[in-house]
């Protein structure tokens, strides 16, 4: 099944192709912002178990998108090694978490058969990805965890809600037009840099927020941000690659969990890679994501 082709008729005004699927996209999104909101508030076991829940829906999705062979062992052997991993990354064994997914992508990799096991072990790698993040930034580091999430979720949806209505309002040349056709050069350029600015309005408004920080935590907005398109795109590709327009339609006006989170996995792992880099261990990675 393959992406229908583009009506030869003429293209719709900016406000039609705004009010066609708006609806449904705004209540879907107010409700999962509310949700990660709360979690994020809540914090310990309620935004792991959250982030958990996420990560099981992206690993449905894409065992269920690459339609191996096996496919209730994959899925149901995949949650164990999923949830083990996070029950030790709760306890602060990271490296043993790390550990649990990779030989559970192994396992996976031999269910999905000759010609499909690279794709049955990575969904598990992709879908670990986010919730071990997250964690490491909001339950693990011992400070600035909530900033540093806060911070990821203004610049992850401000560049996706910005790319929107720039790509939709604006229009002109396309992106990558094989691999997204509805992506363009405005609404790339308005998402990111709109993504970098509001990442860095709510650490301003932080109290004892460094002047001297800003100028490379809106650099680092601004790569987050590309992250978060490139992770869009590879997510559009591996679609393509299976013929499908959707990973699920679990979200009204969103498709699936992989559809609307893409961009976050990979800004999310991005920022996770940046903080343990400039830190001194797994318990300061938020600090080494926020403080230059």
């Amino acid at each position: 099944m393959s992406e229908p082709r583009e009506s030869l008729k003429a293209a719709p005004t900016p406000q039609a192709r705004l009010s066609s699927d708006l609806g449904p996209r705004a209540a879907s999104s107010v409700v999962m912002i509310a949700a990660a909101l709360g979690a994020l508030w809540l914090g310990g076991d309620v935004f792991i178990l959250f982030w958990l829940a996420c990560a099981l829906a992206i690993y449905w999705e894409w065992q269920t998108l690459i339609d191996a062979p096996r496919f209730k062992a994959r899925f149901f052997g995949g949650a164990v090694f999923l949830i083990g991993s996070v029950a030790l990354l709760r306890g602060a064994h990271v490296a043993s978490a790390i550990s649990v997914v990779a030989v559970g992508a192994s396992l996976l990799a031999w269910l999905g058969g000759p010609a499909k096991r690279v794709w049955a072990g990575a969904g598990l790698i992709y879908a670990a990805s986010v919730v071990i993040s997250v964690t490491l930034l909001r339950v693990l580091s011992r400070i600035d965890g909530m900033e540093a999430i806060l911070w990821l979720f203004a610049v992850v949806w401000g560049t996706d809600v910005m790319a929107y209505f720039g790509g939709r309002l604006i229009g002109g040349p396309k992106l990558w037009p094989r691999l997204s056709p509805s992506k363009t050069w405005a609404g790339f350029l308005v998402g990111v840099s709109s993504g970098a600015l509001l990442g860095l309005l709510c650490l301003v408004l932080k109290p004892g927020a460094e002047a001297a920080s800003l100028g490379p935590l809106f650099v680092l907005g601004l790569l987050a941000g590309v992250v978060a398109q490139a992770g869009d795109f590879f997510e559009s590709w591996i679609k393509r690659r299976f013929g499908v327009k959707d990973s699920s339609r679990l979200i009204p006006g969103h498709g699936g969990f992989m559809d609307r989170l893409d961009g976050f996995i990979a800004a999310a792992t991005f920022a996770v890679l940046v903080g343990w880099i400039k830190s001194a261990g797994p318990g300061f990675v938020a600090i080494g994501l926020l403080r230059w």
